[in-house]
């Protein structure tokens, strides 16, 4: 066979130095049983074990950061936030252009096919302490709401604790990996007051229903929310470019 005839092939991919970092740490947070809330071993240390750079453990680690695994705080440490072991799946996503409407409305999208469904998910499967958490960071949002007139943060942790319930990780990392381009384009929504604010009433409706172990009805108010973000984006966007 000629070689113009041969099947092509892809060269092997030779993981990164931060990725075998990453999964040396996660298989070191297995053995040892490190959980939620707890520190990881400090950079220095994970650099001399593994025998690489402290700014490859940094960098590492800021991979994890943006999907949402773990929590590094200036002059504390790194916390883990959710449950890591070898198994896990990773997912980053780039999303380079925030202000981007187009971007948005394709991130909107998929957070409508995941987010109906988690709902649906946590409905059925949430324990009595998951349905507990998922009330008080209800609770905070609305209080932020009504105090400051918006809620990022705490909207977005309401809905972490909605995937966090399905008992399911890919649902909350593939959502932590569109966090970034969320939270750059809540700083500045399009020049629109209270922007998405005449969604807050529909996550407590989807709460009851989730409560109410209501699968259909947690799901049409997550698709609920979805669409009145999606129509606020378009609006404001249409009001922008006139």
């Amino acid at each position: 066979m000629s070689a113009r005839l041969r099947p092509a092939l892809s060269p092997i991919r030779t993981p990164t130095r931060d990725e075998a970092a990453l999964a040396a740490i996660a298989e070191h947070v297995e053995r040892t049983g490190i959980g939620p809330g707890e520190r990881l071993p400090p950079e220095r240390d994970l650099a001399e074990q593994l025998q690489v750079s402290r700014s490859t453990i940094r960098e590492a680690l800021k991979r994890w950061e943006g999907l949402g695994i773990v929590e590094m705080r200036k002059g504390s440490g790194t916390y883990l936030k959710v449950p890591v072991s070898t198994a896990s799946i990773h997912m980053p996503l780039t999303i380079d252009r925030a202000s981007d409407v187009a971007t948005l409305l394709h991130t909107l999208e998929v957070r409508r096919a995941l987010e109906g469904e988690a709902a649906a998910i946590c409905a059925r499967r949430a324990t009595g302490e998951q349905i507990a958490e998922i009330g008080r960071r209800l609770d905070i949002m609305e209080a932020h709401h009504t105090k400051y007139g918006d809620a990022p943060e705490q909207d977005w942790e309401f809905h972490q604790s909605i995937f966090r319930a399905t008992e399911n990780p890919i649902f909350e990392q593939i959502l932590a990996s569109m966090r970034d381009a969320f939270h750059r384009f809540w700083e500045n929504p399009l020049d629109m007051p209270d922007f998405a604010g005449r969604t807050f009433p529909y996550h407590r409706v989807m709460y009851d229903a989730i409560v109410r172990r209501d699968p259909d009805g947690a799901r049409a108010a997550a698709l609920t929310i979805i669409d009145m973000v999606d129509e606020d984006i378009r609006d404001a966007d249409r009001r922008r470019t006139r």
